[in-house]
């Protein structure tokens, strides 16, 4: 036989083998449908941007806003403002309207319950984009950052944070978006669901508590409440200060250095007496005192700070009806603490200012910690 048959014959074998191996064409078909198949998927997540990550809201889509960590530093990024809301839950029942209404702001809400230290740094990076090295737009202006301070909080370690944070969302690495652009949680919940269902959420009040009126009662908190065992021995006054002043130099002071032209407004919420009670079972109270006295001191004497002083509305926190839980107030007191902001009450004057300075606040916490009768109110449980 020629080579030219032998070859031509050889040839006509392996076509039969080949047209015999369908698997082979099934295996090749199926891995091309998976492939266009998150292509699709990848191409509807980046339309869509549900967690704001490529651009801001496409105009009518009714957007679900319900994951702090995955969604904040989005809108962070994205959204159109001109001031922050920073804190944990103690922060989640502002109503950015009430900023539009008392101070002319167009302010965006980025809670994160729990929140220590790490998690503002987190945020604030990507809200003043302080980076030189970022691949992202120009420095935004910010006329205004509103900071809640839980001092609990700033005793931890510098890159500690309440929950692990998804990296990908807040870094500038494009290649790691594949946890983004192909999660089954965010095509279901965040795209198909809100097309199904759509009801978008109110961005002005965003995250707020699922607290309901009834539960704001001096019942309820009390039920839900375990007075801890007495501590022998005191805390020393000082034990904190190395870890707040840690946290205040890595996670807060240098974006207020850097950002001189923001004013950051930093505020301490109103616990209930019962976080009190707390601070004197586990015997820390001068070192809790003396943690609002530094914080307070150190933040002050930035010129583009101000400081103020909730924990000691005696009308407040001495009433459990106001409260859900030991700490979580009626969203009420957000509204009244956004109206002192604007009206410049409770505010902590610095060193050589007129008005009360944080000495002052501090004597009336304690002349109401050590003047309350604990007892009588827990034997109401």
């Amino acid at each position: 036989m020629s080579d030219k048959k032998k070859n031509f014959s050889e040839q006509k074998i392996l076509n039969r083998k080949k047209e015999k191996n369908p698997f082979k064409r099934a295996a090749v078909l199926a891995l091309g449908m998976a492939f266009s198949a998150c292509l699709l998927a990848a191409a509807l997540v980046v339309y869509v941007d549900p967690f704001f990550h490529y651009h801001s809201p496409l105009k009518g889509f009714p957007y679900l806003v319900d994951n702090q960590l995955s969604q904040n530093p989005g809108m962070a990024a994205h959204m159109e403002y001109d001031s922050v809301i920073l804190g944990s839950s103690m922060t989640v029942n502002f109503q950015t309207s009430w900023f539009k209404e008392l101070m002319g702001l167009n302010a965006i809400k980025l809670s994160y319950s729990g929140a220590f230290p790490k998690d503002q740094a987190n945020i604030m990076d990507i809200i003043f984009e302080r980076d030189p090295g970022s691949s992202k737009k120009e420095k935004k202006k910010v006329k205004k950052v509103f900071l809640g301070v839980d001092v609990i909080t700033y005793t931890g370690g510098v890159d500690e944070t309440k929950y692990p944070v998804p990296e990908y969302l807040y870094d500038d690495n494009y290649l790691n978006d594949i946890k983004y652009l192909l999660n089954k949680d965010v095509i279901l919940n965040y795209i198909l669901r809100p097309m199904a269902d759509p009801d978008p959420t109110d961005l002005s009040n965003v995250y707020a508590s699922w607290w309901t009126e009834e539960y704001y009662s001096e019942e309820w908190v009390l039920h839900n409440y375990t007075s801890p065992e007495q501590v022998v021995e005191e805390t020393a006054r000082e034990a904190y200060l190395a870890s707040v002043e840690k946290n205040l130099a890595v996670n807060i002071c240098p974006y207020i250095e850097q950002n001189p032209e923001t004013e950051f407004v930093v505020f301490f919420p109103p616990y209930s007496i019962l976080f009190w009670n707390d601070v004197l079972k586990e015997n820390h109270l001068e070192a809790t005192l003396e943690e609002y006295r530094y914080i307070t001191e150190r933040l002050n004497a930035y010129k583009n700070v101000k400081v103020y002083f909730f924990p000691d509305r005696e009308e407040i926190i001495c009433d459990l009806n106001h409260y859900a839980d030991y700490s979580h107030y009626h969203p009420r007191y957000n509204r009244y603490m956004a109206e002192c902001f604007a009206r410049g009450e409770c505010l902590v004057a610095g060193e050589g200012e007129k008005g009360k300075g944080i000495e002052e606040y501090l004597l009336h916490m304690r002349e109401i910690v050590e003047a309350f009768d604990f007892e009588e109110l827990l034997s109401r449980k």
